[in-house]
C-alpha cells in the first residue's frame, strides 16, 4: 500500500512539474520572446568601447551590438564588462553575446563558441602615404619605431633580424611621439594605437603598410546555441557585403575593413 501511495504521489508531482515548467527554448527563441538581447561590451577599451561625453557607451563593439539588435528586431541591453569578467558574464546568463574585442584561442573555444570575425585587430607597420613599403624586406633603409617588448617588437625583430634600423621606446606614447615628430619614418604597432593617432588629426597620418600579426575579433556565445550562431553569422556576412562594417571600421579605426576578414 505504501509503495502504491508513493508511486501515485511521485506521478502527481512529476505531472505538476511538467505543467509548471516551460518547454525548452534555445537562446535565440528566448531572445525573441523577451524582445531584448543582452550584449556584453567593453567600457574601458577605446575605440572598441568606452563612455562618451554624454556618459553613454560608444565604440566599434557598441555599434556592432546595436546592428545585431536591429537585424534581429529586438531591443539591445548593453552590459558593460571588463576583460576578466566578459566570459563569466556569458556563462552565467548575464549576457547572451559578448562583443568585446574578443580573440579566439583553444582555451576559450573549450568553454564558449565563436561567430565569424567581425572586426580587425592586428599589429602592423604603419607610415605616411609618401613612404612605399609593402613587405618586411622593404623596411631596409627606413627607420622604424616600436614599443619595447611589445608583441610587434618581438615579431618584427624575428621577421627582419638585424637588417633594419629599429628604434625602441618605453611606451606607446613615446612611439607615437617619435612618429609624429619625424624621428622615425614608420611605426610597428596595433591598429588600436594607429586609430588613436588618427583621432588627433595629425599632419603625418599613419596608413597600414603590411600586417605583422593578425588576431581578429569574434563574438562569443554559449556552447551549442546553433540557431543564435547561425543568425549572428548571417548578420555579420551581410554587414560585410552591404558596407555596414566598412562604415563602422572607418568611423572607429580610421581604416578600411580588411578584404580577408
Amino acid at each position: 500500500m505504501h509503495r502504491r501511495l508513493f508511486l501515485s504521489l511521485a506521478t502527481l508531482t512529476l505531472a505538476a512539474l511538467g505543467t509548471a515548467l516551460p518547454a525548452y527554448a534555445d537562446a535565440l527563441e528566448n531572445i525573441k520572446a523577451a524582445g531584448t538581447i543582452k550584449i556584453a561590451v567593453p567600457q574601458d577599451f577605446p575605440p572598441f568601447g568606452s563612455v562618451g561625453t554624454d556618459l553613454q557607451p560608444v565604440g566599434y563593439d557598441v555599434d556592432m551590438a546595436q546592428l545585431i539588435g536591429e537585424k534581429l528586431g529586438v531591443a539591445v541591453e548593453l552590459v558593460p564588462v571588463t576583460s576578466a569578467n566578459r566570459i563569466p558574464y556569458l556563462q552565467t546568463g548575464m549576457a547572451d553575446l559578448v562583443i568585446s574585442s574578443l580573440g579566439k584561442n583553444a582555451e576559450r573555444e573549450a568553454v564558449i563558441d565563436f561567430t565569424d570575425a567581425y572586426a580587425p585587430f592586428f599589429n602592423g607597420v604603419f607610415g605616411p602615404a609618401s613612404v612605399s613599403v609593402a613587405v618586411a624586406a622593404d623596411l631596409a633603409g627606413h627607420k622604424v619605431g616600436v614599443t619595447r617588448g611589445s608583441v610587434e617588437d618581438l615579431t618584427l625583430t624575428e621577421l627582419v633580424g638585424d637588417g633594419v634600423d629599429i628604434s625602441r621606446y618605453e611606451d606607446n606614447n613615446g612611439t607615437i611621439s617619435a612618429f609624429l615628430s619625424g624621428q622615425v619614418e614608420l611605426i610597428a604597432t596595433g591598429n588600436v594605437v594607429a586609430a588613436a593617432i588618427l583621432e588627433r588629426n595629425p599632419p603625418i597620418r599613419p596608413e597600414l603598410k603590411f600586417l605583422v600579426k593578425d588576431s581578429p575579433c569574434y563574438i562569443g556565445l554559449n556552447k551549442n546555441e546553433t540557431a543564435l550562431l547561425a543568425a549572428v553569422n548571417a548578420i555579420i556576412a551581410t554587414a560585410k557585403t552591404d558596407g555596414s562594417l566598412e562604415a563602422i571600421s572607418q568611423q572607429w579605426l580610421g581604416q578600411a575593413l580588411p578584404v580577408d576578414l
